[in-house]
Parts: C-alpha cells; sequence; structure tokens
C-alpha cells in the first residue's frame, strides 16, 4: 500500500526542505496526546502535562482531534515561516469553509474523513452527516463539531489562543532545543537535493520514501494518489517515528518526516509476507526446529514425518520472506533461521502501522 504524489516534472525546485514551527508543535501535541506512540519522549510529556495550567491543558484536551490520529492540514503548512506567530496569521487568512472541513476530517473519524463540496458549513446534510459521524466517535468529538459548524470564528480563535498559549507553556523552550537538529538536517537534504537530484534527497528523509519516474512513492498504510506543482518536506524531532503526509484536494503536499532516522525501515510488503509466511501450522513447526540449529531438508522431513517436497516448498515461502539463510555444504543445503529478522518483526510491524 503506498501514497503516490504525482510531481507533474522531475525539477529539483519542485521539492522544498524547510522547517516549520507550527508542525513541530503539531507533533509536540501529538507526543502529548499519543504518549504511547513515543515512549523515548514519556519524560518530556509528563514533565509538560505537570507543569500546564489546568485551563491549558483542558483546551489541549477538548481539541486534540486537530492531531491526534491524524492532523488537521493547516496545521502541516506547505509554506513554513520563520516564526510560530507568522505560521498562524496564515492559519487565520484561510477561509472558514477550508478551515471547517480540514478540521472536521480529523474530528469525525479515526482514519481521514473527506467531505465533498459543498461542505458541512453551508449543505445541511453535509452538516448532518459531520455530526453524526463525530458522535460516533465520542461525546467531545461531538461537541467540538456542534461548536466549530456553529460558530467557526469563535473555535478557530480559541485553536489560535491554545496553540499561542503552548508557545510561553513549553513549545519555545523545546524548540529552541530541536532547531539546530532541524537546521543541521535540513542543511544535508539540501545539498544532496543540489548536488545528487531528487532521487537521493528522498533516499536520504527515509527508506520508506522514493522517486518512481516523476513521483514521489511513501509507504503508507493506504493506497492513495495526489498531483501537486511540488511537495515540501518537513523535518521533525518530536515527531518520530511517524511519517505524516498532508495530500487532501487542494492543500499541496507536505510530507513531515523523523529526523536522523535510525535504522532502515522495512516496507510494508515484506512484513506482510513475514505474517503470511508464519500464518501456516507447519512452517512454524520448521522454524521451531531450526531454532535449534541448521537443518537441511531431508533432517526436517524426517523430524515431521513430512516429504522432502512438501518441506522445500514451506522453506522456499520462508526464504522469500526473509527468514532463512541457507549455506551449501557439499550435497547438502543447510538452512538457518534469521533470528536478528525474526527478533525485529514486532517492531518493525508497529513502525509500520504508525507510519
Amino acid at each position: 500500500m503506498t501514497l503516490r504524489i504525482d510531481l507533474g516534472g522531475s525539477s529539483p525546485e519542485r521539492l522544498r526542505f524547510a522547517a516549520s514551527p507550527l508542525a513541530e508543535l503539531t507533533a509536540m501535541l501529538h507526543a502529548l496526546a499519543e504518549p504511547g506512540h513515543h515512549p523515548q519522549l514519556a519524560g518530556w510529556a509528563a514533565d509538560v502535562w505537570a507543569g500546564l495550567r489546568p485551563e491549558l491543558a483542558e483546551r489541549l484536551r477538548e481539541a486534540e482531534f486537530l492531531w491526534r490520529s491524524s492532523r488537521a492540514d493547516f496545521l502541516v503548512p506547505a509554506r513554513p515561516r520563520a516564526t510560530l506567530a507568522e505560521e498562524l496569521d496564515d492559519v487565520d487568512r484561510i477561509d472558514d469553509e477550508t478551515y471547517v472541513t480540514a478540521a472536521l476530517v480529523t474530528t469525525c473519524g479515526s482514519n481521514r474523513v473527506h467531505f465533498g463540496t459543498p461542505s458541512p458549513l453551508v449543505d445541511a446534510s453535509a452538516r448532518d452527516r459531520a455530526l453524526d459521524l463525530a458522535q460516533a466517535r465520542g461525546a467531545l468529538q461531538e461537541a467540538f463539531a456542534e461548536r466549530l459548524l456553529a460558530d467557526p470564528a469563535a473555535v478557530r480563535a480559541r485553536v489560535r489562543e491554545t496553540l499561542s498559549q503552548c508557545a510561553e507553556a513549553f513549545f519555545d523552550a523545546a524548540w529552541a532545543g530541536v532547531a539546530v537538529q532541524l537546521a543541521t538536517d535540513l542543511r544535508v537534504k539540501n545539498d544532496l537535493l543540489k548536488r545528487q537530484g531528487i532521487g537521493a534527497a528522498l533516499a536520504a528523509v527515509s527508506s520508506a520514501v522514493a522517486l518512481d519516474g516523476n513521483s514521489i512513492i511513501v509507504d503508507k498504510l493506504q493506497d492513495n494518489a495526489t498531483t501537486g506543482a511540488g511537495v515540501t518536506f518537513l523535518p521533525t524531532v518530536f515527531g518520530r517515528p511517524h511519517l505524516v503526509a498532508v495530500h487532501a484536494p487542494g492543500w499541496q503536499p507536505v510530507v513531515q518526516y523523523p529526523v536522523a532516522e535510525p535504522a532502515p525501515s522495512v516496507s510494508l510488503e515484506t512484513i506482510t509476507l513475514r505474517l503470511e509466511a508464519l500464518a501456516h501450522p507447519v512452517r512454524l513447526r520448521l522454524l521451531r526446529t531450526l531454532a535449534r540449529g541448521p537443518h537441511t531438508t531431508g533432517e526436517l522431513a524426517a523430524a515431521w514425518d513430512l516429504t522432502p517436497p512438501e518441506v522445500s516448498r514451506h522453506l522456499t515461502v520462508l526464504r522469500q520472506a526473509g527468514l532463512l539463510t541457507s549455506q551449501r555444504q557439499g550435497r547438502y543445503v543447510r538452512y538457518t533461521l534469521n533470528l536478528p529478522d525474526l527478533t525485529s518483526l514486532g517492531p518493525d510491524l508497529l513502525s509500520a502501522v504508525l507510519r
């Protein structure tokens, strides 16, 4: 499953690497709302929650749908500014219909729910659908959606005020610490883009991002496609392990990626192959034997009262999934369990799901 972003051309100018204070604040808010996604930030999150004024803590909870399961598109800007205040000013310039629709996309579902035109702000049937979807998510979501549709100006002002209060409460201090890391990453990416081209720059972003002709392929748990005159890439320190992609119609595509990815990520296709290989009881029996040491096809067949051709077929599946290695010794081929990749299957799966 992938997201395909059609660049409409292969010019390096179609890619922009830049830092966004608002996108990084959104990543921080997500980490506060979903601490289980970010165990490395558990101490930081606990300290922030402990230091928040009760009113601000309540404000964050009442609007967390904007950054919890997904991100409202206006919180991940395609044209980053130098300061959080400037980016919030840009959000203020978005018309009510665009803002409300983007906010409801995240409020009304755990996955992105798209509303066509006319929007719930002006169409009664679309409004009823939005409220029904929000109600199904919970009382807080329903209340937020009702306030948003009844008085978008008031809700927009409250969200902006909440984000501005976050700056003083924790963002400014955290931003001072990560800005240098983001700037360092941007120098590397922009140098690669200039000297080696789009493919090299994308390869440095993540192994889950690649160039395919004039399209960017992002390994996500979705099948989708979008187009854009260009794509903005935003590095994040607090966003790890998520690879966030904004690609709704009418919005310039944006990808927020973790800086300095510690290890190559495993593709969803590879993880699927491994899970399917492990789903068969005979292959699990073979792996239990191989966990004790290398075995030949004949030895495995004798151990489990199977025929050599049957064992060979199962070994082929396991080998194609990368769970076995083989080594020829004279007339025989001995198979060995690929323990590191089998051990990492759990973390790899979690990384793919969270990506």
